[in-house]
């Protein structure tokens, strides 16, 4: 699989878009995570090195896009047009990574949304946005989603979904200073064969 054939892509449903994560959205994107600090402070990953920490937000985006470029992760921004505003406003960010190629076809799926926008319906809407994109166009055959079983915000995205449970994983990531116990979720493409999109949409009384 070429790099040039998934990445760098963008992807739309109605006032919502999926587009690559670029240095330009520093300034917006720092000022988002600080309005958000407590509200993803549980679910942060986090370095088990004492003398390690996180990469800065330039660092971030270099690291990011080297793995798109060798097609190992689709790394997004989720933006929304809302009313009254001139441009779409940064509302989250999605990142497919861990892609696998050859005989697994596989990726893991990771997410935050901003507070303020959470309960609108923006997560699973991304989320099945962009594991439509990674069947239909990238030919991938599982998606996975690995959550912590005290975030109930997100179990209630792979519930809406559809999602199967496939279990817990202790002591999976390092969460927020320490070792964390993460249940797996995933869907495979035969499990929707007219895509995740179109389901969720009906069932929410949503459109594109």
């Amino acid at each position: 699989m070429l790099n040039s054939a998934i990445w760098p892509v963008r992807v739309e449903c109605g006032n919502l878009a999926l587009r690559p994560i670029s240095r330009r959205d520093k300034r917006e994107w720092l000022q988002l995570r600080q309005q958000n600090a407590a509200w993803l402070a549980p679910w942060e990953a986090s370095n088990p090195d004492p003398s390690g920490s996180l990469p800065q937000f330039a660092e971030m985006v270099r690291s990011l896009n080297r793995q798109a470029k060798l097609a190992t992760a689709l790394p997004w921004i989720i933006t929304e047009l809302q009313p009254g505003r001139p441009a779409p406003v940064i509302v989250g960010q999605l990142t497919v990574s861990s892609i696998v190629w050859g005989s697994a076809m596989m990726a893991t799926l990771g997410y935050w949304v901003d507070q303020a926008s959470a309960g609108r319906g923006i997560a699973p809407t991304a989320v099945a946005m962009a594991t439509d994109h990674c069947f239909r166009a990238l030919g991938l055959h599982r998606m996975e989603i690995n959550i912590r079983p005290e975030n109930s915000a997100s179990l209630r995205v792979v519930e809406k979904l559809g999602f199967r449970d496939e279990g817990l994983r202790p002591r999976y990531l390092h969460i927020n200073g320490s070792w964390a116990d993460h249940r797996s979720f995933a869907l495979t493409a035969e499990e929707v064969p007219d895509g995740l999109l179109p389901g969720w949409l009906e069932s929410s009384g949503r459109s594109c």
